[in-house]
Parts: C-alpha cells; structure tokens; sequence
C-alpha cells in the first residue's frame, strides 16, 4: 500500500473494538487499479472490500449491451452490500472507476462475523439504508436537476472519497453517472473549467474552487451527505472510537 494512504473506510472506525479485531486477522490491504472487477452479476461474490480511497461503481447492463451506473461506494461503505443483507448474487456488477486503495475480506467470513455479532450486524444495516437513500436521491436527481449541477455533485462527491483534489475521472465515467452522451460531458466539464472551478486534462480532475462548486450542484449533495452523517455518525450504539487501529498500514 502507498506510504501516503492513511485515510480510513468510515465503517471500520464505526466498530466497537470487540467486533474489529475479530475482523482485524481476516483484512488484507488491496489496490484499486482502474477497471478492476469487485465481483460480477448472478455469480457468487466471493469478497467484500472496504475502500480508502477511490470510488468503485455498481453498473447495471441490459441485453443489448448498455450499461447504467446506478451506485457508487467509495471511503464511506463496502462493496458486497448483498452479503450483508444475506445473499451472495446480485443483477449488477461492481468494478473500480477511480483507481485507490482498501482492503478486501473473504465473504463467508464476513458473513459468519455478522451472524455472530448484533453490533457489527447494526452498523452494516445503517449503511444498507444510507445507500438505498443516496441510490433513491440520485434517481430524483437525474430527472429534476440541470446537467452542470448533476455534474457539480459527482464531482463533489469523488472528492470527498479521495485523499486530495486530484484524481483520474474519465469522461466515460461521468457519461455513466450523468446518463449523457460524452459530448455534453465535454461541454459541461469545459465550463466548469472556463470558470475557474476544475482543471480536467486528459482525464485528470483537479478542483480547483470547492466551495463555488458547491455552490453549483444541486440540493442532492447536501441531502445525502446529510443522510449518510445522520446513519453512520456518532450515536449511543455506534460510537465513533477514532483508534490508531482503525489506519489500514496498521493491517496485516
């Protein structure tokens, strides 16, 4: 793993100490190169992942080949939410779209811990609704908001989930987010530039101005940060320990 890498994945530090190191042995580190397959549609998963950074995208495709970004996972969740909910298949395919970092654990595993833990169980649920919610809220927003503040959120969002404001996010990517052709991608990505807000060369974003960014997206990027704050914030059974444990050049 990169020396630099000492962000974390948000469940983790949400676990009482009892339910990370029984994870703790099981964790390998792992890096997120771009287009890596986390698991396909209708075949087992075989691992979960909890990223550090980077931004992994939940893709449907139909039978004639097209295919829909539908979620995204980065810092904030894990990618397997079907084991979580006590299946191993899903209709959709998971793969990396900005590269990063995290750590993988085998799926049977990770299934067993929640069957024997109703605190790790708990924690994992909250994010199965804080997803559900994010996944709902991008739907609305794909029909009642303009292109540029579509825009705006997903590139606020990728920010977030990275350790700096630079990073690989190609215009096919956007595309599938947005549900655009490359051309308005293009466009879109052009004014942000002009404006001051972005630098985007050769499918390297560097935000340049955060807060005018944020002042272009649309509501959806403060609901749904919202959201995830209030499910997986600090609560009476969930509170955040922030222990030297939780940095993953700590794992293995």
């Amino acid at each position: 793993m990169p020396q630099h890498d000492r962000r974390t994945n948000r469940l983790l530090t949400l676990l009482s100490d009892s339910d990370y190191q029984r994870l703790r042995p099981h964790l390998s580190p792992v890096v997120f190169e771009y287009r890596k397959s986390l698991y396909e549609a209708s075949r087992p998963i075989e691992k979960v992942y909890f990223p550090v950074d980077g931004v992994a995208s939940m893709v449907i495709t139909t039978s004639d080949g097209h295919s829909a970004e539908v979620g995204t996972i980065g810092s904030e969740g894990i990618v397997g939410l079907p084991v979580c909910l006590g299946d191993r298949h899903a209709p959709s395919s998971v793969y990396v779209q900005v590269p990063g970092t995290g750590l993988e654990m085998d799926a049977r595993i990770f299934r067993g811990e929640l069957d024997g833990s109703p605190t790790l169980n708990l924690v994992m649920l909250r994010y199965a609704h804080a997803f559900f919610n994010q996944v709902a809220q991008s739907a609305a927003c794909a029909h009642l908001h303009r292109l540029e503040q579509r825009c705006c959120r997903w590139l606020l969002m990728t920010r977030d989930r990275m350790p700096s404001g630079d990073f690989l996010l190609t215009q096919e990517f956007l595309g599938m987010m947005l549900g655009v052709r490359r051309t308005s991608v293009t466009d879109v990505m052009g004014s942000l530039q002009k404006a001051g807000l972005i630098r985007y060369r050769r499918g390297h974003v560097t935000i340049l101005d955060y807060e005018a960014l944020r002042l272009r997206a649309c509501e959806c990027y403060d609901i749904s940060k919202l959201e995830f704050d209030r499910l997986l914030g600090d609560t009476p059974l969930m509170p955040r320990t922030d222990k030297t444990h939780r940095s993953v050049s700590q794992v293995g």
